[in-house]
């Protein structure tokens, strides 16, 4: 199985179970199947195109050039998006190229089941889901490769400045810890030290 099939049989199920599921950095997810390089995938898409409604193609079937939107139909596939529980959990489901402004400070999680190297060897020829979008018409990866640079640089100074007022807050705790102790002796509630905060100060 692919690892592009993998990770959208993750996202398929959540929005089924009520929850809203982003999927980011679409351009990077490795394309069907893994281990043909990007020619032999874009014949395949090739092939793809010509599928069409024969009397009026404005009806279908619509091949789309973006890899959110590439992605958002392989999720599609998988969904009963016709009936009204399956086009509630559509709407649940979001996917973009590259980390918009909203998402940008969220924590990102890894889906372990859609990693290239737990599922592909390091000898096998794969294909990133941007470059074959590149190939079919997709103007926007270098703009796309631009712009999450810049945030990464963002991210990095923001990670620094978080890690700095844990830091502080670190000593602080450390330094009234004697104190806490009489005040929740006394039965006022004292805000347990954040997470991380220890090992930063380590660090």
């Amino acid at each position: 199985m692919d690892i592009l099939a993998h990770l959208c049989s993750f996202f398929f199920c959540l929005p089924l179970l009520c929850r809203r599921a982003t999927s980011p950095q679409c351009p990077h997810v490795i394309c069907v199947p893994p281990s043909l390089p990007v020619i032999r995938n874009k014949m395949k898409w090739a092939r793809y195109r010509k599928k069409r409604m024969n009397t009026n193609p404005g009806r279908g079937q619509y091949h789309f050039r973006a890899p959110g939107k590439m992605f958002w139909h392989t999720v599609r596939g998988m969904i009963p998006h016709k009936t009204p529980r399956g086009a509630a959990a559509l709407a649940r489901l979001a996917s973009f190229e590259g980390v918009p402004e909203e998402f940008g400070m969220a924590k990102k999680k890894v889906v372990p089941d859609a990693l290239k190297v737990l599922h592909s060897k390091t000898t096998r020829k794969t294909t990133q889901l941007g470059d074959l979008a590149t190939e079919a018409g997709w103007k926007h990866q270098a703009l796309i490769k631009k712009l999450e640079l810049a945030r990464a640089v963002k991210g990095a100074a923001y990670y620094a400045a978080k890690k700095e007022d844990a830091k502080l807050v670190a000593k602080a705790s450390e330094a009234c810890g004697d104190i806490n102790g009489v005040l929740a002796g006394f039965g006022y509630y004292v805000e347990p030290t954040a997470v991380g905060a220890m090992k930063a100060l380590k660090e």
